[in-house]
């Protein structure tokens, strides 16, 4: 089930989001302020997390906090890949999250942590043994990135190819499980407590759902994070494929990620573009909360039923219900 939706995926990354257009970013908080409160007319009990940063920066936490962001959201979230881009040693990973923390009262999540296999697969299971075990019980929610590695035949996101050098080709091996489904020695090793969830990206029509399904439960995988595509959303038979994706993927707790800019409607015909009309973005987000994780009929009847009940006085009910005026905190 679709217990949470997240807004966006690295949005402090030029790979994701374009700056050198919205260099204060306010283009991308007015966007996500209206899909925060649009989903919450839909569900209002339904966690909304700021997409991953990537880098982690505490200014750009700062930023969101002082253009309203925060205030409708819910968690905030980053991703780290110390042993393939970052400039900090894996031993850091504590210090980044308390960077965070500094800047926030808003729960944290690892929406990405991982590491490649690209120079040796020792070296990708090392970082699965010392990144959970730094990371498990500093945060909320942990995901690796990835399960598979990334198709030979296809483009990583990213503009920074040629700034990137060899390490580019990093993007093609994070995965546990190579192109083909073989396991990889991290495989082996990834921790089937379920306290550590995974992050897939599927493609349209993406031939490695079912495959993937198989592999996640084999691994006892219950925390997922994926994502639906604005930009596919206007492909023929997108509707169909979305909903052939998350049916797949219901009995995982699933984090959905909503994000790239379909071209027609960017102020730049580019995923990374702002929106020329922010309420465009807030449209698909009601579309997809409203599919997939509309509040549950089971959960109206509880309150209506609650609600029917005869309360004492406001003193009491007060009293009653711990006095807890604001939105409860995420729980993992």
């Amino acid at each position: 089930m679709v217990d949470s939706v997240m807004l966006w995926n690295e949005p402090n990354n030029l790979s994701h989001w374009d700056f050198k257009i919205d260099s204060d970013w306010k283009q991308f908080a007015d966007m996500a302020k209206r899909a925060c409160r649009v989903i919450r007319d839909i569900n209002p009990e339904l966690p909304i997390v700021l997409g991953g940063i990537s880098p982690i920066d505490p200014k750009f936490i700062s930023l969101m906090g002082s253009h309203g962001v925060l205030d409708e959201l819910d968690v905030v979230a980053v991703h780290g890949f110390p042993l393939d881009w970052n400039h900090w040693q894996v031993s850091d990973w504590p210090a980044k999250i308390e960077e965070i923390r500094a800047v926030t009262r808003l729960p944290i999540w690892v929406s990405e942590v991982g590491a490649s296999s690209f120079g040796a697969e020792e070296v990708q299971t090392f970082g699965l043994r010392r990144m959970a075990e730094l990371l498990r019980g500093t945060v909320d929610r942990i995901h690796w990135y990835s399960l598979f590695d990334l198709p030979a035949t296809w483009t990583a996101t990213t503009r920074h190819k040629e700034a990137e050098g060899s390490a580019y080709y990093r993007h093609y091996y994070m995965g546990l499980f190579r192109e083909d489904g073989s396991p990889k020695q991290a495989a082996q090793e990834f921790p089937r407590t379920g306290d550590i969830g995974m992050c897939q990206w599927f493609h349209f029509e993406d031939h490695r759902l079912d495959l993937a399904v198989k592999l996640m439960r084999e691994l006892r995988v219950d925390y997922l994070r994926t994502g639906v595509s604005w930009a596919d959303w206007f492909r023929p038979g997108a509707e169909e494929w979305f909903d052939r994706q998350m049916d797949a993927l219901a009995g995982f707790t699933t984090t959905m990620t909503l994000c790239f800019t379909p071209e027609h409607l960017g102020v730049t015909p580019h995923y990374t573009s702002p929106a020329k009309d922010p309420n465009d973005f807030a449209e698909f987000a009601a579309w997809a909360v409203d599919r997939y994780a509309k509040r549950s009929q089971a959960k109206d009847s509880q309150v209506k039923k609650i609600a029917d009940q005869d309360w004492p006085s406001n003193g009491e009910h007060a009293m009653a219900c711990g006095s807890n005026t604001g939105r409860e905190g995420v729980k993992a």
